[in-house]
């Protein structure tokens, strides 16, 4: 529960008003309503909102809820003494949002506060995929109020022509669907999604690239987090097929690996801690080891891909390609040749001619 206080020390005149306090509730937690009083031992104590009876109670004849009273208000009567009879709301919902009233009669007078509630979900994730046809969508769900979704690009590009599907729920929480369709390779495309009320800002990014490898050759696979992340953790995956395997983790809090390719991959413990996850790939194998290779940061509200083509050529592969690039570069020069000596004789051919005339 986060709480701005406004001033709601009460006083003991006939007619207190004081500045609205501001609380803002999580959705389906607990949260509690300020007010202040000053004590007399007799006073009677009710809660309004939109100037509806929520509650009443008298320190003599104790509470006295209205007929539609829900059992989630109550006030704590140990605190009462004390001039406290903050309202206590469990399992906040986004009903209860309103400006509350809270009114305290006694032998001293008439005081009264008012609590303005607003009711947050927070943003607790917010993922990328990638499908087939050259899309991404960025998605999150049970938020409230709704977010705002926003696309870039590094480097900029303008232009940018997202899709974005929102609505809420039965409990009025909202999911969301942003698609945006992919340019070239070299971008990193960056999703960034705000909270209404200013409380969170998530950035989920993505990044596509192409390698290749030589087969029993070591390959390092780049990798480099965000600029400031800290406190993070980073996951490598590899997708052959369908399903994507777990190749190998890391926690920058405890500095542990756990490598499940053991032997076959691995990370620099002294680089991956300024940022730089880059996998090494130790003696690939073609078949094997081609595939997709899958990089994650994660850190506080922060989520960075980079997912890599990677294909594996034999040697016999490596060689015939180097044999097939000698040959082409050998015909084109070649053909360059006998160009310029059919050209040079058809010269000639012309010079004599004309020296026989």
């Amino acid at each position: 529960m986060k709480e701005k206080k406004g001033d709601i020390s009460p006083n003991c005149h006939l007619s207190t008003f004081t500045l609205d306090a501001h609380v803002t509730c999580l959705f389906s937690e607990d949260c509690v309503l300020p007010c202040n009083f000053k004590p007399s031992g007799n006073e009677i104590i009710r809660w309004y909102l939109h100037e509806v009876l929520l509650l009443s109670h008298s320190q003599q004849g104790g509470e006295q809820p209205p007929q539609d009273h829900s059992p989630r208000m109550y006030l704590l009567q140990d605190q009462l003494s004390r001039g406290i009879a903050s309202l206590h709301l469990s399992q906040c919902g986004i009903k209860d949002r309103g400006r509350y009233r809270c009114l305290v009669n006694s032998t001293l007078g008439q005081q009264e506060s008012f609590v303005i509630m607003k009711v947050e979900a927070p943003i607790k994730m917010v993922t990328m995929e990638k499908s087939m046809n050259r899309e991404i969508q960025c998605l999150s769900k049970d938020i409230f109020p709704a977010p705002r979704v926003q696309w870039s690009t590094l480097p900029p590009k303008d232009n940018l022509r997202p899709i974005t599907h929102m609505g809420p729920n039965t409990e009025g929480l909202y999911s969301f669907q942003s698609t945006l369709r992919m340019f070239e390779n070299t971008l990193t495309y960056i999703c960034t999604v705000n909270s209404t009320y200013g409380s969170q800002s998530w950035r989920s990014s993505l990044q596509e690239r192409g390698l290749i490898g030589e087969a029993g050759k070591e390959l390092s696979i780049p990798c480099i987090a965000p600029q400031n992340l800290q406190n993070f953790s980073l996951t490598w995956t590899f997708t052959r097929t369908n399903d994507p395997t777990v190749i190998l983790s890391y926690d920058s809090r405890t500095r542990r690996i756990s490598n499940l390719w053991e032997g076959r991959a691995g990370l620099k413990p002294d680089q991956v801690l300024t940022g730089d996850g880059s996998l090494l790939l130790h003696n690939p194998e073609s078949r094997e080891h081609t595939g997709t290779y899958t990089c994650t940061f994660t850190g506080l509200q922060s989520r960075h891909m980079v997912q890599t083509q990677v294909n594996i050529r034999s040697r016999s592969q490596g060689s015939h390609f180097q044999m097939l690039v000698i040959v082409v570069v050998v015909a084109v020069v070649v053909a360059a040749v006998i160009t310029a000596l059919l050209l040079y004789r058809k010269l000639r051919g012309k010079c004599s001619l004309l020296a026989v005339k």
